[in-house]
C-alpha cells in the first residue's frame, strides 16, 4: 500500500471534493456503484458485513489511499466505509475514471495495482480469520504500522476487538502481555506503539503456510 499512497493526488482536479462529518457513511455494501474515492484529510474505516449480519472493521484507509474501487463502472461496492474523523475525499466518476486514463494512461496502471491489492488484502484476511487470537491481533498490528508508516498505530481496544471478532477484555489481556514483554507500548490516549516490529512481526507469521504470503512483510 506504501508505494501506492498519494499516487491518484495527481489527478484530483477530475473528482469532486466532498466534506464529511465524522461517523458518515460514503458508501454502503451491496449498494451499486457509481465511482470511487480518495481520502486527501481525515480518516476512513472499511466495514465488512458477514451473511449473519456482523459487522467486522477489516481496514483503515489511509491519507493518500483509495477507497471502493470496486464500485467503479457499477459494480457493487462489497464493503462499507464510514469516516472517523471529520473528513475530505474526492469522489472519481465512471467518466471522470475514464477522462483521466484518456489523458494519463499511466493512471489505468495505477488503478488496477490498487484493485489488485484489495483483492489480495480480502484474501489475506480470511487466511488469518482462523488463526489464533494473537496472532491474529499481531497480524493487524503490522499491518497498520505498515500501511500508516508509522510506529505509533492509531486504533483503540475496542477497535481491534472488533476486527478480530472477539472480546475486549481478551485484547486487552494479550496488549497487557506484549507490554510487559516490552514489545509495545499503551498511550492513554488508546494508541498503540510498537518497540519491537520483528518479533511482532515473527508472532503474526510463526505458522509456516503464512510465511511469504504476507502484504506487510
Amino acid at each position: 500500500m506504501t508505494n501506492l499512497r498519494y499516487k491518484w493526488a495527481p489527478f484530483l482536479m477530475y473528482g469532486q471534493k466532498l466534506e464529511y462529518k465524522k461517523n458518515a457513511t460514503v458508501y454502503r455494501q451491496g449498494e451499486q456503484g457509481n465511482g470511487f474515492y480518495y481520502l486527501d484529510r481525515g480518516g476512513l474505516k472499511i466495514i465488512l458485513l458477514s451473511a449473519n449480519g456482523h459487522e467486522r472493521t477489516i481496514d483503515y484507509v489511509p491519507t493518500g489511499g483509495l477507497s471502493g474501487e470496486h464500485g467503479a463502472f457499477k459494480g457493487p461496492y462489497v464493503t462499507s466505509a464510514i469516516t472517523t474523523s471529520p473528513s475530505v475525499l474526492y469522489f472519481f466518476s465512471d467518466e471522470a475514471l475514464s477522462n483521466i486514463c484518456k489523458d494519463h494512461p499511466q493512471a489505468a496502471v495505477l488503478f488496477t495495482n490498487s484493485q489488485i491489492y484489495k483483492v489480495r488484502l480480502l484474501a489475506e484476511i480470511i487466511a488469518f480469520q482462523d488463526c489464533p487470537v494473537e496472532q491474529q491481533m499481531a497480524h493487524y498490528l503490522i499491518r497498520l504500522y505498515t500501511v500508516h508508516e508509522n510506529e505509533n498505530v492509531p486504533i483503540d481496544q475496542t477497535s481491534f476487538a472488533r476486527y478480530i471478532d472477539t472480546s475486549r477484555i481478551t485484547v486487552n489481556k494479550i496488549l497487557q502481555k506484549w507490554r510487559q514483554q516490552g514489545l509495545i507500548e499503551l498511550s492513554n490516549r488508546g494508541a498503540i506503539r510498537i518497540a519491537d516490529v520483528e518479533k511482532i512481526r515473527e508472532i503474526a507469521y510463526k505458522t509456516g503456510e503464512l510465511e511469504g504470503m504476507s502484504l506487510w512483510q
